[in-house]
């Protein structure tokens, strides 16, 4: 008897012209990471009628919530799909590489279906009316680039046989830690030892009385892109502007893969608070600046995201 492998386990995905409603072809074969929890769960609530003695009578099945966590690489071509999901469609400019601009502040959120194949069972997993919640990463020296999408879904079907049809496939070609660069106000910020980023969504579920127990849709919310930064406290650069209220642009880059491919995240107004400078030992001594974006009044958007690479549209 065959058993489910997380190595042979495949994800496809593509975009939904209406909510809930997976498209019959144009799934993309995209890689993930191990910490794939998308999933629909449906509990049962206990019968609290008296009457029947003492063995209690049958559950009732409640509400279904569809909702997990993908682990994905950050790379040249495949990350355009997590960047729609999150940011809407980007304008896109160039014949080859083609740069495309992703910008915050969307007022509708495109719906994904994605398909989670277990080919030794076989069970092919259809999850609906994927709208993506949050996308966060980690910037460090080394290791290896993922970013964590948390998703909201309808709902999941289920099959014996893939629903996704020929399944296109991207090259894949990855982003390294070591490619990454953080910009404060277009010049390269010292002393950083490790950061993260977070852009949510804050997705409301339209949570209306239907037969099927499934969610009418996941609207957005006051987006929100915050992160953290942790330096070496060599100067009072970031210090300064945290006491003073400054507002500053960061940007964090990658680059440097040998096909020119490049992807870069400007929070074009970032607020520091003033953090607390503790000595807990005889070594270095590190400060946290946990920052928060706010829409540029220059600009009229919190943030922009470019990825410039070989794909003619997302």
């Amino acid at each position: 008897m065959a058993r489910a492998h997380g190595a042979r386990a495949q994800m496809a995905l593509a975009f939904e012209t209406t909510y809930g409603t997976p498209p019959a072809g144009g799934f993309t074969k995209v890689p993930f990471a191990p910490g794939m929890t998308l999933g629909t769960e449906q509990p049962l609530l206990e019968n609290e009628l008296l009457g029947f003695g003492r063995d209690p009578l049958a559950p009732i099945k409640d509400a279904v919530t569809s909702d997990g966590d993908v682990v994905v690489p950050i790379d040249a071509e495949n990350w355009g799909f997590w960047l729609k999901a999150a940011f809407g469609a980007p304008t896109t400019t160039g014949v080859g590489p083609y740069t495309h601009e992703f910008r915050s502040g969307a007022v509708a959120l495109p719906s994904m279906a994605i398909e989670r194949g277990l080919p030794e069972v076989p069970l092919y997993t259809m999850f609906q009316g994927c709208v993506l919640d949050r996308l966060q990463w980690d910037i460090a020296r080394s290791g290896l680039l993922t970013a964590t999408a948390s998703l909201i879904a309808q709902g999941e079907t289920s099959a014996p046989t893939s629903q996704a049809g020929t399944l296109a496939e991207n090259t894949l070609a990855r982003f390294g830690s070591f490619h990454g660069s953080v910009a404060r106000d277009g010049t390269a910020l010292g002393n950083v030892v490790s950061a993260s980023i977070s852009y949510a969504n804050n997705l409301d579920r339209v949570e209306t009385i239907r037969a099927d127990g499934l969610i009418d849709g996941a609207d957005p919310g006051i987006a929100a892109l915050t992160g953290q930064i942790v330096v070496r406290f060599a100067d009072t650069t970031l210090l300064d502007a945290a006491i003073n209220g400054t507002a500053s642009e960061i940007t964090v880059a990658y680059s440097a893969l040998a096909t020119g491919e490049t992807f870069e995240i400007v929070a074009h107004s970032v607020f520091l608070p003033r953090p607390r400078i503790s000595v807990s030992g005889p070594e270095g001594i590190q400060v946290t600046f946990d920052w928060q974006a706010a829409q540029d009044p220059v600009l009229g958007r919190m943030c922009t995201a470019t990825l410039v690479n070989d794909v003619a549209a997302y």
